[in-house]
């Protein structure tokens, strides 16, 4: 391959990253969102962990339900995490692979559409394990009832 259309596939390859590069973007955001959720799940947890030493019976029973939300709460959270840094991976081997179509000169498309294809996959369902958290902790919402 000549400098010129090497210089031309290069190009072509930096252009065609650019969706990609925006979805990782959009991927680390919802990846914040999600660990700021888990951190909050994870310190009010210790805070009722806290609270159940020296607790009476009702209150025992009533923390320890507490607990176990938040403990299904936190597993959700770490499900979605572990799919959405999968999806990054996989954005990040689509880009690296067209890449390397580019300077090795091979045909990148079914590599490139089998990594997109799986990398939406795992968004999707880490996004519907993320949903079913959001669910969990609206259920348990109490807001202006008895503590």
């Amino acid at each position: 391959m000549d400098e010129e259309a090497a210089i031309v596939a290069v190009g072509r390859a930096i252009q065609l990253s650019v969706a990609p590069v925006f979805l990782l973007s959009g991927i680390g955001a919802m990846l914040a969102v999600m660990t700021n959720r888990l951190a909050r799940v994870v310190d009010r947890a210790r805070g009722v962990e806290e609270q159940l030493e020296g607790s009476t019976a009702p209150d025992r029973e009533k923390a320890e339900r507490d607990l176990a939300v938040m403990s299904r709460r936190a597993k959700l959270i770490n499900l979605a995490i572990t799919l959405c840094t999968i999806t990054a991976l996989f954005v990040c081997a689509v880009v690296a692979t067209m890449f390397l179509g580019a300077f090795l000169g091979f045909n990148a498309a079914m590599p490139v559409a089998v990594l997109f294809v799986g990398a939406m996959a795992t968004f999707f369902v880490g996004l519907l394990f993320f949903l079913r958290e959001i669910f969990i902790a609206t259920a348990s919402l109490r807001i202006g009832g008895p503590r």
